[in-house]
């Protein structure tokens, strides 16, 4: 290479060098100040694409874990309130157990009013862990997680749509339920007894309730004169009065005011009961009603004047066996007779004959269901019918006795525990689901983090020895660069003479 003073070749490559050198040491600078290998696209265009779709997904499962555990927090919510309902359902189910027995001695309206009660209160939790039936939780509730190959393997959902899954009254069948003591209302009446502002029977007036009450020795007929002196009866006080008989008592016949303000009369025993017209001031119940206990099975003969020719046969069949009553003139030829007759003749079946409120037709009644079959009719036929056949017998009325309302309850507060149980099997394998979804999406936030990483992240031992490198680099082209550019100078020796 021939010497020139115009252009140092020797100095532009190492200014060349020192550019580079230069470059190196600022990008490994940046890499160890940044703690990252990529801090430009143009440092690994295809690596930073590929670390920042990890960098998206990570932000989608870190928000995803987060609205993981606020799911699980707010079923973890109505797992409390459903716990609590359970606990209550458990004390409804104790008070109508205590309202079903007939032994029970207590007032079935105060229990009642406490059943009532909580009633409200299953709808007051319900609503507060928004449970209610179309309440917010009533609903497909979907957590967006994160972490799947598409949209619908990202989500986790737990189902409670539906009124089957809703934990309010309605849902769970009890809202209509009762623990009060039933009984039979006199069809006609029409007189309200909870009107605390009237006096019943003042002046000494009278009025008279006629009972027929089926015993083992027949029927046996209850008169019960409500007399109401001179200030009157009050509605508790016309109660109290048919309570204190003692025949009615010893037959098992009560009295109570019912939901309806009106006189209600229960009890085990096949009855029925006619009101005569009061004899003056304002009647206890109105004139002529009457009632049958439709709280037992019961069926009442239509038309009947006794026998008067031929024979009627009638089958009666119970749970235990059949039996066949036979009827004639001879035996049935009045209303009475044939009452001792038929009782006589379903002595031990549980069937009793009592008189009907018209005095002239009987009514059967027995608390074990029980048909009949009429085989012969008779001149004067006991059911009124055109042709032997089969007569309807009525299945009991669960609000026609004491004890029917507490009964149904309990059957509808067994159905309420199990439908409750469902939702919470339901709420608990929710909170189950979430919390797998929760670890899955930390798993994967740790591997996608872990990716990224290593896509992006500067390696500091190989930066830092880089560095030292960079240094000496740059040092020894700065070096070098000073003797490229004192060559020139060489030339002067050629020109002194």
């Amino acid at each position: 290479m021939s010497l020139s003073i115009q252009t140092n070749v020797a100095s532009l490559e190492s200014q060349n060098f020192i550019r580079i050198n230069n470059n190196f040491q600022n990008n490994t600078i940046q890499q160890l100040s940044s703690g990252y290998r990529i801090n430009s696209s143009g440092d690994d265009a295809a690596g930073l694409a590929v670390a920042n779709q990890y960098a998206g997904t990570i932000s989608t499962l870190t928000q995803g874990v987060l609205s993981a555990n606020n799911a699980v927090n707010t079923l973890q919510i109505a797992d409390g309130g459903i716990s609590n309902i359970s606990t209550i359902l458990n004390r409804l189910q104790t008070l109508a157990t205590e309202s079903a027995s007939s032994t029970f001695a207590g007032n079935r309206a105060t229990v009642n009013n406490e059943y009532q009660g909580l009633l409200t209160e299953i709808n007051r939790q319900a609503s507060s862990i928004n449970l209610n039936t179309g309440g917010t939780y009533n609903a497909n509730l979907v957590t967006y997680v994160g972490g799947g190959n598409n949209a619908a393997n990202s989500q986790v959902s737990v189902n409670l749509t539906g009124t089957n899954n809703a934990v309010d009254a309605t849902a769970l069948g009890i809202a209509n339920t009762s623990v009060a003591g039933g009984g039979v209302a006199l069809t006609g009446n029409s007189v309200l007894l909870s009107d605390t502002a009237t006096s019943f029977l003042s002046g000494s007036n009278t009025q008279v309730l006629t009972f027929n009450v089926g015993t083992s020795t027949g029927n046996q007929q209850v008169a019960v004169t409500l007399n109401g002196g001179a200030s009157g009866l009050s509605g508790d006080g016309i109660v109290n009065a048919l309570n204190n008989n003692t025949q009615l008592a010893a037959l098992g016949v009560s009295a109570a005011i019912g939901s309806n303000g009106q006189l209600q009369l229960s009890g085990t025993s096949a009855f029925t009961v006619a009101a005569a017209a009061a004899s003056g001031g304002t009647a206890a119940v109105t004139a002529l009603s009457t009632a049958v206990n439709t709280g037992n099975y019961n069926v009442t003969s239509t038309g009947f004047a006794g026998i008067t020719a031929g024979t009627e046969t009638a089958v009666f069949q119970t749970g235990t066996g059949s039996t066949t009553v036979t009827l004639t003139s001879a035996n049935a030829g009045t209303t009475a007779n044939a009452l001792s007759a038929i009782n006589t003749q379903l002595s031990g079946t549980g069937i009793y004959a009592v008189e009907a409120p018209n005095t002239t037709d009987i009514s059967f009644q027995s608390s074990s269901s029980f048909n009949i079959n009429e085989t012969t009719n008779a001149t004067g036929d006991l059911f009124g019918l055109a042709a032997p056949g089969a007569v309807a017998v009525a299945a009991p009325t669960a609000a026609s006795s004491a004890t029917g309302n507490a009964i149904a309850a309990l059957s509808s507060l067994s159905t309420a525990i199990n439908n409750l149980g469902l939702t919470q099997g339901i709420v608990g394998a929710g909170e189950n689901k979430l919390n797998y979804a929760i670890n899955l999406a930390q798993s994967q936030i740790t591997n996608f983090s872990a990716a990224e990483s290593g896509i992006k992240d500067a390696d500091v031992a190989q930066e830092a020895a880089n560095l030292t490198k960079a240094q000496v680099l740059q040092q020894a082209s700065l070096a070098a660069l000073a003797q490229a550019n004192s060559a020139p100078q060489a030339v002067l020796s050629l020109l002194k003479g």
